[in-house]
């Protein structure tokens, strides 16, 4: 039994004009990453850049997403990888221009993807004038109010406000130096110090950042994704916690400085912005066409799910799924803790296994369980890949929204080995605050040759912001293109058949069927009145409206009842073996492999 059990083409089909243009695309809406400065180098200088993004865009059209979510690329000193903004209305020169990103929106809606970019609204850069300016005025400056300026503890003010830790390690506080030379006023900053925190308790704040959201949306972007979502809000007094070490807090205990309540009227204000922008493609539909993703670490996913009521935000990134092992039980508890809290609030799941802050899943899942989501070992590689695609088809076969990060498709492991001397992650500089590894799952990905930077730039042998690794070679897209035992086409069939069949991806249900200790097996049925994009039974060779998925997260073969006909299995050679004698009831399906059936 071969990996691809249908006719699959070498490249997934575009995206339909009628699926295009539907109300509420997001609920099952494949949203594919891009990491501006290691997706694509169009000018040679090392670093990635919009135009580079711009040329790519057929790939990801080909893969078969539905849109594509931007980091960061606004104006910026770039201290923490542009999520230190000096200017939200611009591009930064190492990205390209302002026309270059109209250029990009344009492209993308021309190939039938949709464009979310981020903002970063919780924090801005020390070079944005605002703060700039404060800092000069000195003391009792209006502009200081827009920012958290306090005086400092002790007998001449030398110990900072409060005892709140730096996500970046140390004091989330540092101190300003007056005119005259003297030690002055405090300022909060929750990452970086060149990262200081917006008060948004002041209008000014959220006048601001309405125009901000209107100045892009103007341009033509899809939506946004909300750069620490729940960090707005700090609590009335800013008082201690009382605890060090306060990292180790984060995600299960309310802080003073996180998930406050008062983050949800901030939402409220920003959802009826994105509702009076009509549906781009089809005039006189309802709202709901421009949308905005909430990144909210919440100690629970039904906290996270109260960003997600209906005057609220539409999607919220799933870190719980993101943080789970490669464990049956546990995975299955998560997805219906998950399906339950969003549920309740009306809003769709969603699913992610990697992003631009943690260890690439085919290297967590190669390491033994309990390490995190940022490691330093390789682990077993052969291990991390073959697990890394079945939970790729586990995730697309969920109902709601998947997320993918680049180079995931290629089955991209970290780099764990990168000298210290090229790191560029601030936080791996600073004592006791992240691990500061992040560099490793930022490496720019390879797109074809045998030689760095792998087509990432113009020229064979050019530079690269990080260093690639050689067995990269060996993973580019171009090395990938047409085997059928790649990962790259693996990727591309699971997402023709996600947008085929009207049972995958969309509801917001699974129906959990009897299986060996180890195995998830779920079915899902097609919402009345659904279709697909294409002849669904054409397509898939005969397929049902039904679809099961059963996923084998042990290490050995394990037996079971073929719940039907199989599409498509993560094992590149022979993941579901008949039973002999018993062909036509009992199959074997390999260890750590995931198979799609039609029922």
């Amino acid at each position: 039994m071969s990996q691809h059990l249908t006719d699959a083409p070498s490249s997934a089909a575009a995206p339909a004009a009628d699926d295009a243009e539907r109300r509420d695309w997001w609920r099952d809406a494949v949203i594919y990453q891009v990491y501006p400065r290691s997706f694509a180098d169009a000018n040679g200088d090392g670093m990635g850049d919009l135009p580079g993004v711009t040329a790519r865009l057929p790939y990801l059209r080909d893969l078969g997403v539905d849109a594509v979510w931007l980091s960061p690329f606004y104006a910026s000193p770039q201290a923490d990888a542009g999520y230190d903004v000096a200017d939200y209305r611009a591009v930064d020169p190492v990205f390209g221009t302002l026309n270059d990103a109209d250029d990009l929106v344009r492209a993308a809606h021309a190939l039938g993807l949709r464009v979310i970019v981020d903002v970063v609204p919780n924090h801005c850069s020390d070079q944005h004038e605002w703060f700039k300016q404060a800092l000069r005025e000195g003391a009792g400056s209006p502009l200081r109010d827009r920012f958290h300026f306090r005086p400092g503890k002790g007998a001449h003010g030398e110990l900072p406000p409060n005892d709140w830790e730096s996500i970046f390690g140390g004091p989330a506080w540092t101190r300003t130096v007056d005119g005259d030379g003297r030690p002055g006023e405090w300022y909060l900053h929750l990452f970086a110090p060149e990262q200081p925190d917006f008060n948004w308790k002041h209008p000014a704040v959220h006048d601001e950042f309405r125009s901000v959201l209107r100045f892009w949306l103007d341009l033509g972007v899809d939506g946004f994704r909300v750069d620490v979502a729940h960090g707005l809000v700090k609590a009335d007094g800013l008082p201690d916690i009382g605890h060090s070490e306060q990292l180790a807090l984060l995600g299960t205990a309310t802080m003073p400085y996180f998930d406050q309540d008062g983050v949800h009227e901030i939402y409220r204000d920003w959802r009826q912005i994105l509702d009076e922008y009509a549906p781009r493609l089809r005039p006189g539909a309802a709202p709901s066409d421009r949308i905005a993703v909430a990144e909210a670490w919440t100690p629970t996913i039904e906290r996270a799910a109260l960003y997600l009521r209906p005057d609220e935000l539409h999607q919220a990134f799933n870190f719980e799924y993101l943080s789970a092992g490669w464990d049956a039980a546990e995975l299955r508890a998560v997805v219906e803790r998950s399906l339950s809290a969003m549920g309740a609030v009306g809003a769709p799941a969603t699913w992610v296994l990697s992003n631009h802050d943690v260890t690439r899943h085919a290297t967590r899942f190669a390491n033994p369980p309990g390490g995190g989501t940022q490691l330093r070992e390789p682990g077993d590689r052969e291990l991390g890949l073959r697990r890394a695609r079945a939970a790729a088809l586990l995730m697309l076969a969920l109902p709601g929204s998947a997320y993918l990060y680049q180079g995931e498709e290629l089955g991209l492991p970290d780099v764990t080995d990168l000298p210290d001397e090229v790191r560029q992650d601030p936080s791996f500089f600073r004592a006791a605050g992240q691990d500061g590894f992040r560099d490793g799952c930022r490496v720019p990905i390879p797109w074809s040759g045998t030689e760095a930077p792998y087509g990432f730039g113009p020229v064979p042998g050019g530079p690269s912001w990080l260093p690639q690794p050689p067995e990269w070679a060996g993973l580019s897209v171009e090395a990938q293109q047409g085997d059928p035992g790649s990962t790259l086409e693996l990727y591309r069939a699971a997402l023709r058949l996600r947008r085929e069949l009207p049972a995958l991806g969309a509801g917001a249900a699974v129906t959990w069927l009897d299986a060996p200790q180890g195995v998830l097996a779920f079915r899902r049925d097609a919402p009345e009145g659904a279709a697909g994009t294409g002849n669904a039974t054409e397509a898939a060779d005969g397929a049902g409206s039904g679809f099961v998925c059963t996923v084998n997260t042990t290490g050995a073969p394990v037996e079971l009842a073929a719940p039907g006909r199989p599409l498509l299995s993560s094992a590149a050679g022979g993941a579901a073996q008949p039973v002999d004698g018993d062909s036509a009831v009992r199959v074997t399906i390999a260890a750590d492999t995931a198979i799609w059936w039609a029922i």
